[in-house]
């Protein structure tokens, strides 16, 4: 599902939107280790909501915010078009992750974005959707003032992320490692 333009407008009154240039959050900034590996029990109350009904789990809302708060995301991204051995490196600090109150699947996360030659620290909007525990960042054509229009998908899963990403005209594949903030970055082999 894509976030309905009623909310964006609803979020921009408050503040500027901004989305994953180069995506993940990154973007996407996009775009965040063990939360995939520890899966705690489901309290009773959760395991009676609409949605824990439906697919049998309940999304770890809060475990997720934990892993993806105080994380860095390295790895490199593809450009379609483009040899796949000159992949281009991409670096994400996520500052904070939190799902919006009252949303089904609206999250702020807050980004340092570097990003050829811009360096900011955002608040980016974006939808999470769930295949069970594992979570996925979805942007829809998502217009970001003064960067462009982005889409991407973000799957995350056993402290890595891999998705696809499209800014205006150009797209390509991300894939890399989440990690806490202060830990020191792992070595290629």
């Amino acid at each position: 599902m894509s976030i309905s333009s009623g909310v964006i407008k609803n979020l921009s009154a408050r503040r500027a939107v901004f989305g994953l240039p180069c995506i993940v959050l990154p973007c996407i900034f996009a775009a965040v280790c063990g939360l995939l590996l520890v899966q705690p029990a489901v309290p009773a109350a959760a395991q009676d909501s609409p949605a824990a009904k439906k697919s049998g789990t309940q999304p770890p809302v809060a475990e997720f915010e934990k892993y993806l708060s105080n994380s860095t995301l390295t790895g490199v991204f593809t450009i379609d078009g483009r040899p796949l051995n000159k992949l281009e490196e991409e670096r994400y600090e996520i500052k904070s992750a939190k799902k919006v109150e009252g949303e089904d699947n609206l999250w702020e996360i807050t980004t340092r974005i570097k990003y050829g030659d811009k360096d900011l620290t955002v608040p980016v909007f974006v939808n999470i959707e769930w295949v069970g525990r594992t979570p996925m960042i979805v942007l829809d054509n998502i217009a970001i003032p003064g960067l462009g229009t982005f889409s991407a998908r973000v799957v995350f899963h056993d402290k890595k992320y891999a998705g696809t990403w499209k800014h205006d005209n150009v797209g390509g594949h991300l894939f890399g490692r989440v990690e806490p903030a202060d830990a020191k970055p792992a070595e290629s082999k």
